[in-house]
């Protein structure tokens, strides 16, 4: 059963919270709620733009050449910087300086900057913003994508990661990931003593905002899939729990009331209900808890300690880690328990399993000879690779269309804690483009959110 308990935050810190995180639920429910209007805009030219064909791959090996201009300066000039640095962070895109705000493009000059594709566009507004843009294949010189945003000028960072979706798309022929945020452990203080708050950013790090005031413990936050809420485990009142963060409201509850410690939740695809881990007789078991009823089901009995559960896309299978071979490996189940079956059998021990939203992969932190690596494996075991490894790295999170991997990655302490740092890295699946996410402090427990969450 849900319950109240002593806030983690401030019924007027929640209150001064919902005005932040309010405009993200209004955009987020799309044309209907006003927040943003979006018209396509005709191309100049007569024929239809084809689809542009280029894989991620080749983008991996030879990064896209695209022209990028200012969108008319001041405003639209903010758009272009964080619209450049989406496509940039990639590694899959070159941008090139200098195009035309608006009309007709020159592809001659565009063909000469040896440029792929370009875009052209315009800011517009004050209060009420109208941003347009247009893509453009240069070597067809066909306008492949127009589109026109109508919104408050608050909402301009969104735009630019709405308009860097539609191109990453158009482009590659996958979703984009930009429209997006990461939910996290904001870290600070002595390494011994560090004061840990719940806290969410965009996926670039912009927009960074402390969810809970610090006081406890807190870890592994998770993002409901269909809703605007984060689950996460606090130490809260010395009694560690898992509770859930309402984002359009500020307001949190526990999930559950269990004997023993709960842990390591994770929702359901479809948001209905959250699996986590609940201490147990020396060991912990697997439960599933419905968000409406209140009512929760053991899943997992086995003696051992089954921890760290995740839902394959279509909700069918858990992935998760347990010691029940004697280390803790990775074994799958059904989602209704029963029948887990082994499939780690690499070098070390295995833990953190996350499984991607496109269903091919599941992620992992593996520990050998005392040294940690993040890799991914194909859900019966087979194909496994390395993408980074270091001191500490952990807490894999996949981005909504399951092409990068959002990460924890910590250095060694020293004597007292010096040279102690913790941070967010991001890294294709493939190991290609491994870079550390701008954070305002230090940071661990990356949650990525679903597409426009």
């Amino acid at each position: 059963m849900l319950m109240n308990t002593r806030p983690l935050i401030s019924d007027q810190e929640a209150d001064n919270l919902v005005s932040f995180l309010g405009r993200r639920t209004l955009m987020g429910a799309g044309l209907a709620a006003g927040g943003l209007l979006a018209t396509p805009l005709s191309a100049f030219a007569a024929a239809s733009a084809p689809e542009a064909e280029i894989t991620v791959d080749q983008a991996r090996t030879a990064p896209i050449p695209i022209i990028l201009p200012n969108f008319g300066g001041g405003l639209g000039a903010q758009i272009a910087e964080v619209l450049a640095n989406d496509l940039t962070n990639t590694g899959l895109f070159k941008v090139l300086p200098g195009g035309a705000s608006s009309g007709s493009p020159d592809f001659s000059s565009a063909k000469s900057m040896g440029a792929r594709a370009l875009v052209t566009g315009t800011v517009s507004g004050s209060g009420s913003v109208r941003v347009e843009m247009r893509l453009w294949d240069v070597l067809t010189q066909q306008q492949i994508q127009g589109t026109a945003y109508t919104t408050s000028s608050a909402n301009w960072r969104r735009i630019a990661h709405i308009v860097g979706d539609v191109i990453y798309e158009r482009m590659l022929g996958e979703k984009g990931y930009f429209d997006t945020r990461i939910a996290f452990i904001a870290r600070s203080g002595a390494r011994a003593h560090q004061r840990t708050r719940l806290a969410i950013m965009d996926q670039d790090g912009a927009n960074s905002r402390m969810l809970t005031a610090g006081n406890w413990l807190t870890l592994t936050p998770r993002f409901n899939p269909v809703k605007d809420q984060v689950a996460f485990m606090s130490y809260a009142n010395n009694r560690p729990r898992v509770y859930l963060f309402d984002l359009a409201s500020g307001r949190q509850q526990i999930l559950g009331e269990f004997a023993g410690i709960s842990f390591a939740p994770r929702f359901a695809p479809d948001g209905r209900s959250v699996v986590l881990s609940v201490t147990r007789n020396g060991g912990s078991d697997l439960f599933v808890v419905d968000l409406a009823s209140g009512s929760r089901r053991q899943i997992t009995s086995s003696g051992a300690i089954d921890t760290s559960p995740s839902y394959s896309p279509d909700g069918s299978q858990i992935v998760f880690n347990s010691d029940r071979g004697g280390t803790p490996q990775l074994y799958i189940m059904s989602a209704s328990g029963g029948g887990a079956r082994r499939i780690s059998y690499g070098h070390g021990t295995y833990g953190s399993p996350v499984w991607s939203p496109r269903g091919d992969l599941i992620a992992f932190t593996r520990i050998a000879n005392g040294s940690f690596s993040l890799g991914v494996m194909n859900p019966d075991g087979t194909g496994e690779r390395i993408m980074t490894e270091g001191f500490t790295v952990e807490s894999p999170s996949f981005c909504p269309n399951g092409r990068v991997l959002a990460y924890c990655r910590q250095s060694r302490a020293g004597a007292g804690g010096a040279g102690f740092n913790s941070t967010i890295g991001m890294v294709d699946i493939t190991g290609f483009n491994d870079r550390v996410l701008p954070t305002p402090g230090q940071a661990s427990d990356p949650a990525w959110s679903p597409l426009n969450g």
